[in-house]
């Protein structure tokens, strides 16, 4: 079980080892257990402010890496950052045509500002995670991978099966590094496999 001491060593970690924040971690533990993303991956990453997700794919990835949000993202080398509403015909065109076409791995870190009730804030959040599934339903190649926050709560279970209908191996895991008390959860979605409803 973490603790507050955990809490605090994952964000001491993070402010010295020059990470934007202490979600790094939570990406790194996914992929060394998961292995989503190959060495030649084009990765979308969702959600991106304030860039720590993004800072991990450059150490794991020599393919293109993008960056979408609402808010504009610091820039960092080797990285492109499209400012916008990843929900938007516009911004996945632009994402494709500076993917080349092709787009390889979807990752989501994002979460809404949580207002203290929770069903409205876990509501909210698998909203967010089904804009991401459609985000990645539409861009992905053949064969590619998806990681996305979501919460446990009453409307998970229906979220989940939604995205085991478009990938062949769909988990769940919870990283060391999540904060004590969060429901948070991630959703691992390998290989997926277009059908012929999908854009």
């Amino acid at each position: 079980m973490t603790s507050q001491w955990t809490q605090d060593k994952y964000h001491k970690k993070a402010l010295k080892e020059g990470f934007r924040a202490r979600a790094a971690y939570k990406l790194t533990e996914i992929q060394k257990r998961f292995s989503i993303i190959r060495d030649d991956d084009n990765v979308v990453d969702l959600g991106a402010a304030p860039g720590s997700w993004l800072q991990v794919l450059q150490a794991l990835t020599h393919g293109r890496i993008i960056g979408v949000d609402l808010n504009p993202i610091a820039p960092m080398e080797g990285v492109t950052t499209v400012v916008g509403d990843f929900t938007t015909p516009e911004v996945q065109e632009e994402v494709r045509e500076l993917a080349g076409g092709v787009v390889s791995v979807v990752t989501c870190d994002a979460a809404p500002k949580l207002s203290g009730a929770t069903s409205y804030d876990q509501a909210r959040a698998i909203a967010l995670g089904e804009d991401a599934l459609g985000f990645a339903v539409t861009l992905l190649k053949e064969g590619g991978n998806f990681l996305c926050k979501s919460f446990q709560g009453e409307d998970f279970p229906e979220f989940y099966a939604e995205v085991k209908k478009h990938f062949r191996s769909v988990r769940t895991y919870r990283p060391h590094a999540s904060r004590r008390g969060s429901r948070e959860v991630y959703i691992i979605a390998k290989n997926f496999k277009r059908s012929g409803d999908d854009a």
